[in-house]
């Protein structure tokens, strides 16, 4: 009788930080500040896309650049992502009729 592996997706919490060049309690308060989103693992364990490991790279050079606390960190991220959006919305909005295209000569 052969027992089959399950592959459980993501990578686990030590690897993560460790990949990342944190301890994995630091790695555990940015989840539970809501900057880093896990996946489901068996038990209560913690597991992350890859796509995470681009996040934390994010979260780090904000924090290190802007000098700012983890918690206020989420402010920034979530109107950075917002501006992103709008900005977004507007490159594929079409022009109003008559209306002249911004220029820096402005």
């Amino acid at each position: 009788m052969s027992t089959a592996m399950t592959r459980v997706p993501g990578i686990g919490l030590e690897t993560f930080a460790r990949a990342c060049g944190l301890h994995p309690e630091q790695v555990r308060r940015l989840v539970a500040l809501g900057l880093l989103d896990p996946v489901a693992g068996p038990g209560d364990a913690l597991r992350f896309p890859p796509s995470q490991l681009v996040v934390l790279g994010r979260i780090e050079r904000l924090h290190e650049g802007l000098s700012l606390n983890y918690a206020a960190l989420g402010v920034v991220i979530h109107l950075l992502d917002r501006i992103a959006e709008l900005e977004d919305a507007l490159r594929r909005r079409p022009p109003a009729r008559g209306a002249r295209p911004w220029s820096s000569a402005d």
